[in-house]
């Protein structure tokens, strides 16, 4: 491994990046101008497909690297997988039908969501720091440098293929925070409720922490052209 992790980390990377993106792919898509319906449905697609798609890499990785954690693998345990990933489901199915139904409404609540959608941000960034502050410096030394890397290339390639595509800024904006912010709470819980290792867990609680400013800072990198050409001329 070129990070040096262990066969417990390792798997837990590959549980991370097995899992698709969530409601929070959609708030950074919404904050920085992405094409939030394309964002909302990709998260949708990805959440159906990752129900089968996650135990299949997760048993391969489990095979693979032979962590010592006790368990045979996540691939007979579909209905554990269903259960975690309804939580997942559901909000975005929530947001389509609104989208859909009542777009005047949507339109008019934009400005007061993304506002509400900072204040959100900002309280899980603090709540993600406060949560794991006894272990918070260990964890980032054994699984941060790979955390970080995975977000990092996650999010530049999400962007950049689809420009290389003729995609718009707003779609390569979505397809960056779908593919560059997993949803590390649904890893997370199928470590530890369906597999019973918290070491498996580790690399979603790191990411879960790095992802939020990293995720912000490209945003802010991708929105900085159109801010700029949108500024009116003196």
């Amino acid at each position: 491994m070129g990070f040096g992790l262990s066969p417990v980390l390792a798997v837990g990377m590959m549980l991370l990046a097995a899992s698709p993106g969530g409601t929070t792919a959609n708030l950074f898509s919404h904050l920085f101008g992405g094409d939030v319906a394309l964002n909302v449905t990709l998260t949708a697609v990805n959440a159906v497909l990752a129900v089968v798609t996650l135990p299949i890499i997760t048993n391969f990785a489990l095979r693979y690297f032979e962590p010592d954690i006790g368990q045979d693998g996540l691939g007979l345990q579909f209905g554990k997988v269903l259960q975690v990933f309804a939580l997942v489901l559901v909000p975005v199915v929530v947001g389509l039908v609104v989208r859909r139904r009542a777009e005047a409404f949507a339109r008019r609540m934009d400005r007061p969501v993304r506002q509400l959608s900072v204040a959100v941000l900002v309280a899980v960034i603090i709540g993600s720091l406060v949560a794991e502050r006894d272990d918070i410096v260990d964890h980032l030394v054994e699984a941060g440098p790979a955390a970080l890397a995975f977000c990092v290339v996650s999010l530049t390639i999400g962007y950049f293929v689809p420009r290389l595509l003729k995609l718009d800024k707003p779609q390569a904006i979505a397809c960056s925070m779908e593919i560059g912010v997993h949803n590390s709470a649904v890893a997370m819980t199928l470590a530890i409720s369906v597999l019973g290792s918290v070491g498996l867990a580790v690399p979603a609680a790191v990411y879960g922490v790095l992802m939020y400013p990293v995720a912000a800072l490209a945003g802010m990198l991708m929105t900085r052209g159109s801010r700029t050409a949108e500024e009116p001329a003196p």
